[in-house]
């Protein structure tokens, strides 16, 4: 495979993924880049997103509302889906959390589990007194 050509774009799009706690759409994304780079298409933010998520850069959620959220942080780890305002936030599980899950799907599943990504649904601490 061809070495990847340096892209100023592709690395303000990593970074301020990287910067976030929050779980961005490719809209938001470049909503944000468009500010240092004015002249950006969606498309070149759709693109570089989609490369990055293929080289494990950044990681892709596939959220409940159909909208793809993306997420600077790679490692092993759950998130929360607020049926309220429709954040994505990351839930806090030890990687040794994460494992008892894998080995209690395992323990029912035929096949191999070798990793999980689960979405857990309900309210945010912000959303639980206050959407119905």
């Amino acid at each position: 495979m061809a070495a990847l050509k340096y892209s100023r774009q592709r690395e303000s799009i990593k970074n301020y993924l990287l910067t976030t706690r929050e779980h961005p759409s490719a809209d938001t994304v470049y909503s944000h880049v468009k500010e240092e780079f004015p002249n950006i298409s969606l498309g070149t933010v759709y693109r570089n997103l989609k490369l990055l998520a293929d080289l494990g850069e950044i990681a892709k959620i596939s959220s409940p509302d159909s909208v793809d959220r993306f997420d600077g942080f790679v490692q092993p780890h759950n998130h929360f889906f607020c049926t309220c305002c429709r954040r994505i936030l990351d839930l806090d599980l030890s990687m040794e959390e994460i494992s008892r899950l894998n080995q209690a799907a395992a323990e029912t599943f035929d096949g191999q589990i070798e990793s999980s990504n689960t979405i857990f649904y309900g309210k945010c601490s912000d959303c639980k007194g206050t959407c119905s």
